[in-house]
């Protein structure tokens, strides 16, 4: 006995909507893979993790390269502290940055610290 194509298609379809079951849905002569597993498309999923990974191990050997800038400019003399900070306000805006060097020199003011900078200039 064959099954009509149409009921077959209806019953891929129906199965294909029950979590935790993996089915192939054949629309129109077109197959489309739709694997599930508790409702999750396994195949998608996978291809998402993947893709972070690989863009993981890229962010770790970017970080490797910036570390290894770092540790020439310190070997050439260089104070990294302050090449960090440099890079700091460089992603700034103008206006941004303007507003936190002013909010420093007013909190350093608030605590006394610009006098013993002046004094330890004036000898």
């Amino acid at each position: 006995m064959e099954i009509p194509r149409e009921r077959l298609l209806t019953a891929l379809l129906l199965i294909s909507t029950i979590p935790g079951y993996a089915s192939v849905i054949t629309r129109k002569g077109h197959t489309m893979q739709n694997i599930t597993t508790g409702g999750v498309e396994v195949p998608k999923l996978k291809s998402y993790i993947e893709r972070i990974e690989r863009l993981d191990e890229d962010k770790a050997g970017i970080a490797s390269d910036i570390r290894d800038v770092f540790a020439e400019a310190k070997s050439n003399g260089f104070d990294v502290k302050a090449m960090r900070q440099i890079l700091k306000l460089r992603k700034m805006k103008a206006n941004e940055r303007t507003e936190a060097e002013y909010m420093l020199d007013l909190y350093k003011r608030a605590l006394g610290m610009e006098m013993e900078l002046d004094t330890e200039e004036a000898a």
